[in-house]
């Protein structure tokens, strides 16, 4: 499940240049039986949105302690700063991390933030083995923005100290508690209280940047935030949790469904609607109406009634209408994406549909991995550590963790004072306070249509309740999965979205 959950963020102009000259490390000193932090200092330059700009890079350990003083958990970041900017503190910071959770941020730091990416191909094909390109990113937001890089404990090289154990931080509080703390001593360390501060995550770390949002501006001395970025964002887990008793994921994934269904080109009649954006209108309309009253009314549906359901659901996804009786009307993810292409013997993909991929057995009812991890995750992992070796003079022999199962299946999902008062787990309403109480607070949430591990249209049921300011929510939406930037049209009106949203 963890390689399903996770991923991961940008790219622009011209053809860029980078250079970088290795600066010497730096530690300090620490608990005498604790390894004292290590930070890899370099200085580069690259030419970003057409103009050459210098940053210098700390990649390396920053130790959280208790109320003794005592080193309870290593963090591991890599922070840019961009050199020769009038009133540095003042400049935006950008906090950035993956999900999972049990994921390090090597997606978003080598997919579309950092100044070096993995070049994949952008139309859904397999990467396949070494050795893969990563290349300049002249879309990287270095030149509008500092950016740090978080690894949570028991990813990358990140870890708990001491005599603590590493579940101690493996929770929704408990994650959001420590990463806020290491927010704080960055900020105070790098004199930059009074810049602009913005969290951004991935899949997950939607859900963490939420959590954060609490502990930063109601439990670390009001350190207020100027917004969030959201991509691939899962908030109120209701809407994406496939239990027993919990219709709404049925209606929140269909239209998912569809337009996966729309670009394997099997939905029955495509040439009604003029376009892609129509057809999917019409998939939610018919999603919040009369499929949703449908599964409601469950037995007290008149036969007429379901045949109305059945035949609509087959026009917009294409699945047969025998299997849609046999199930409910009811198909969750990992059926729909066996089932779609069964009789082409294929299986889509669930961070991307787009991606294809073969199984042993095709009348299994689930696949055997995610062709849409598999694809890609070699390259990600090569390049990470290739990058912080050869450019960021990061030189460990101690294993960069990229993901995480122990962290995963050691989570404690209790946000709340107990497991009966929280149901589901839903921090929505914690970033609904904070438009309330702050009122240059911000969202940006970046969907793509084809994530079948967190639909778009389960981020637009979290927007449209629990008091969110849609007047401050900036809704994208891309012809990609869940790391829309792996297709390169997606990735450039991404890195035009963001740089609007941060520059507004």
């Amino acid at each position: 499940m963890l390689r399903f959950l996770i991923a991961c963020w940008i790219v622009f102009a011209s053809v860029p240049v980078v250079a970088s000259t290795p600066a010497e490390s730096t530690t300090h000193e620490s608990s005498p039986s604790i390894a004292p932090p290590v930070i890899a200092k370099t200085t580069h330059q690259a030419r970003i949105n057409g103009a050459m700009v210098s940053y210098r890079v700390e990649a390396g350990d920053t130790h959280l302690t208790d109320k003794d003083d005592k080193p309870t958990a290593s963090i591991f970041s890599t922070a840019y700063f961009r050199e020769g900017v009038d009133q540095p503190n003042e400049r935006p910071i950008l906090f950035i991390f993956n999900g999972g959770p049990g994921s390090s941020s090597v997606w978003l730091h080598m997919g579309v933030f950092g100044p070096k990416r993995v070049k994949l191909p952008s139309d859904a094909e397999r990467v396949g083995a070494a050795p893969f390109s990563v290349i300049d990113n002249p879309g990287s937001l270095i030149d509008i923005a500092d950016m740090v890089f978080i690894d949570p404990v028991g990813t990358g090289y990140s870890t708990a100290l001491g005599e603590t154990e590493a579940k101690t931080f493996w929770g929704v509080r408990e994650d959001a508690d420590s990463l806020a703390e290491f927010v704080r001593l960055f900020i105070t360390r790098h004199q930059r209280w009074n810049s602009p501060k913005y969290l951004a995550g991935e899949s997950y770390g939607t859900t963490r940047a939420a959590a954060m949002v609490k502990s930063l501006q109601e439990g670390w001395g009001s350190i207020d935030l100027n917004g969030v970025l959201l991509i691939s964002s899962i908030l109120d887990f209701q809407a994406g949790d496939f239990t027993d008793g919990n219709d709404l994921p049925y209606v929140t994934f269909l239209p998912t469904y569809a337009a996966t269904a729309w670009y394997h080109d099997v939905v029955p009649d495509k040439s009604q609607w003029s376009s892609f954006e129509g057809f999917i209108d019409a998939v939610r309309e018919f999603s919040l109406e009369d499929y949703a009253t449908a599964l409601i009314k469950g037995s007290l549906m008149a036969e007429s009634e379901r045949q109305h359901v059945i035949e609509q659901l087959h026009q917009f996804t294409g699945l047969r209408k025998q299997y849609l009786q046999q199930s409910d009307l009811r198909v969750d993810e990992f059926l729909f994406m066996k089932e779609l292409l069964r009789d082409r013997g294929e299986v889509v993909g669930r961070l991307d549909s787009r991606y294809l991929g073969e199984d042993a057995s095709i009348v299994s009812n689930r696949f055997e991995a995610d062709p849409s991890a598999y694809a890609i995750d070699g390259a990600y992992t090569a390049a990470i550590q290739s990058y912080f070796a050869s450019d960021l003079d990061v030189q460990r022999d101690a294993r960069y963790h990229v993901l995480s199962g122990e962290v995963f299946s050691g989570w404690n999902w209790l946000y709340g004072n107990s497991a009966r008062s929280q149901g589901f787990l839903n921090v929505t309403p914690i970033l609904a306070k904070a438009m309330r109480q702050n009122k240059d607070f911000r969202i940006f949430v970046a969907n793509g249509y084809y994530d079948l591990a967190t639909p778009f249209f389960a981020t637009e049921h979290s927007m449209n309740h629990h008091g969110i300011d849609r007047d401050r929510v900036d809704m994208k939406y891309y012809q990609a999965g869940h790391m829309m930037y792996i297709h390169q049209p997606s990735m450039d009106a991404l890195i035009d979205d963001m740089r609007a949203f941060l520059t507004r």
